[in-house]
């Protein structure tokens, strides 16, 4: 019998791009066993216990709150300050 080919994991040691995502995709990369809206949730409670990060994120730039994606710059300031997911 042919052995199963093994299929590489799509997101195993693949570096992380700094790039525009959608706001919940990008809280699975740090929370990969919540659904989207659950990893969403709790990247903003991380996000509101540092006045910092959430001033940088919302009122330094031209991003608002309620957009559906964290800008380039956005997703930059949160590595910096979370570490890469």
């Amino acid at each position: 019998a042919m052995k199963p080919e093994l299929i590489p994991d799509e997101g195993a040691d693949r570096p992380f791009v700094i790039r525009p995502y959608r706001k919940a995709e990008f809280a699975q990369l740090y929370f990969p066993n919540l659904t989207p809206r659950c990893a969403l949730r709790k990247l903003h409670r991380w996000i509101e216990r540092s006045d910092a990060l959430r001033r940088a994120l919302y009122e330094e730039g031209p991003e608002g709150r309620n957009e559906q994606t964290f800008s380039r710059r956005q997703v930059e300031l949160l590595v910096r300050h979370f570490d890469e997911p």
